[in-house]
């Protein structure tokens, strides 16, 4: 360490109270982080790359300071879905700040990273209060059955309305209209579904009259559409 004229020159004032850093709520229990691996946390985080054209959501489960688990979804640009299969396989076994200082292929998924990093080490985690944290595994309950991305694509002009596109539940084979053309419901497709019916065996044509299902007044509707076609 070395001291300026100024402050070798200095006399000696005794340090008094002793300032604790704020404590932060981690996994049920209210922690002094002074060290990275004092962080325990579990949440979710958005990033964007540069150009806007594309986004990630990162989830991120991580024991006392490590990354335990990760899970990156992307959107919007095929090249950054490259980019998280990159990531995945860098994310895990880091700690937090490694994370933070390793460049994760896509500006996005950095972005995301980012913002984690800010809500973890601010005790602003989904499982701040949960006594323990969650499991790890927990980030695959975001995708729910068939371990599929939840992703909502619609479409709408001026000039000819709106398109259902995908939703939740799957992807929209038709728009059911009534007599005013105002969409009132919609028939979907479950791939996720349909894919694993495939696999156990079953002939896609009947893979995909078991996957499909439908929401709203379709029994009201005047007709129905394909979204992509009509």
């Amino acid at each position: 360490m070395i001291y300026t004229n100024e402050v070798e020159n200095m006399c000696s004032v005794t340090k008094g109270a002793k300032h604790e850093p704020a404590p932060i709520p981690e996994e049920g229990k209210w922690v002094h982080a002074k060290k990275i691996e004092d962080i325990s946390a579990f949440t979710h985080g958005v990033g964007w790359c540069a150009p806007q054209q594309g986004a990630c959501k990162l989830t991120l489960n991580v024991k006392e300071g490590i990354i335990e688990e990760a899970l990156i979804e992307t959107i919007g640009c095929s090249g950054m879905t490259q980019s998280a299969a990159m990531a995945a396989e860098i994310l895990q076994g880091k700690t937090i700040l490694e994370a933070l200082n390793t460049d994760l292929v896509c500006d996005a998924i950095n972005t995301a990273m980012r913002e984690l990093f800010l809500q973890i080490v601010y005790g602003r985690s989904q499982s701040a209060f949960s006594d323990d944290g969650l499991a790890i595994g927990a980030g695959l309950e975001d995708l729910g059955k068939g371990l599929r991305s939840q992703i909502g694509t619609m479409y709408g002009t001026r000039a000819k309305g709106a398109r259902y596109l995908e939703v939740t539940e799957g992807y929209v084979t038709g728009l059911a209209l009534d007599e005013d053309d105002e969409i009132i419901g919609y028939q979907y497709v479950s791939l996720g579904k349909m894919t694993d019916f495939i696999k156990n065996g079953d002939e896609p044509n009947e893979a995909w009259e078991k996957a499909k299902g439908e929401y709203g007044r379709i029994e009201d509707a005047a007709k129905i559409i394909d979204p992509r076609k009509e």
